[in-house]
């Protein structure tokens, strides 16, 4: 039987990539995401299922469930969609993008298992597991300067994350966070810097081969995909280059 995965952040970087692979691995896909239009495009190309839904909207998320429901269920939730805002310093910040963060990290995951988990326990009741991922981030584990807002939002999710494993405890759902560290795609830092495009490449400036959008799907469907009785509390995903949050080395690299 061909498992359905909802994939939320479908629209671009790791939600993209992992619908894709998904799809590529013989997955039934619903991809998720604000804009429809991508979305659209992203089904025509790879015979995914879109549908447009903002997540930081409880009456959105309640008629995606609605919508599962009446065309087949879900076998596996997959959250990717979230974000940064600004890099301001705590004493600085913008209540509203702080808002902002709480809401699309940590409240739409909430509201998202909420939804989705009687339709989990049908898929697990009928095909022996199931499955809730959630895509957290390094930001999760190690504050920085000028991160303060989306350490919050990051942690805030995954103890979330945390506490749903203990309170599954003894049901066949797995509950997994994938925790990235540098990643390279297209938008994130672009938007979390307000479009200013010459400081988001500054960032990558002389990291040798960052993580890619594919390089976290990738891990995101070998934790799908691994018998179902095993489950991967939490990877942490790093490229070679970033040993930890704050050590990040520039330049090529070379053995000693």
């Amino acid at each position: 039987m061909t498992r359905r995965a909802v994939v939320t952040g479908a629209s671009s970087g790791i939600g993209e990539a992992t619908a894709r692979l998904l799809r590529e691995r013989g997955w039934e896909v619903v991809g998720v995401a604000r804009r429809a239009e991508r979305l659209d495009a992203l089904a025509a190309e790879t015979g995914i299922v879109a549908h447009a839904a903002d997540l930081t909207d409880a009456d959105a998320v309640a008629s995606l469930a609605a919508w599962l429901d009446e065309t087949g269920g879900v076998d596996a939730l997959v959250h990717v969609a979230g974000g940064a805002r600004g890099s301001d310093r705590i004493e600085d910040g913008a209540a509203d993008d702080w808002r902002w963060m709480f809401e699309a990290n940590v409240l739409s995951s909430q509201r998202l298992t909420a939804a989705l988990l009687p339709q989990l326990r049908r898929a697990a009741d009928d095909e022996g597991h199931a499955d809730l991922l959630f895509v957290t981030s390094t930001a999760a584990q190690t504050a920085y300067p000028g991160g303060g807002g989306y350490n919050a939002a990051k942690a805030g999710e995954a103890m979330l994350v945390h506490a749903l494993r203990q309170e599954l405890n003894g049901e066949p759902l797995r509950v997994i966070e994938i925790a990235p560290g540098m990643v390279r795609t297209e938008e994130f830092t672009l938007n979390r810097l307000g479009g200013d495009k010459d400081a988001a490449d500054k960032l990558y400036e002389g990291v040798e081969a960052p993580l890619s959008a594919h390089d976290v799907a990738d891990v995101i469907a070998y934790a799908l995909d691994a018998p179902g009785h095993v489950n991967l509390d939490l990877v942490t995903v790093r490229p070679v280059a970033q040993s930890a949050q704050h050590l990040l080395a520039r330049g090529p690299l070379k053995t000693r």
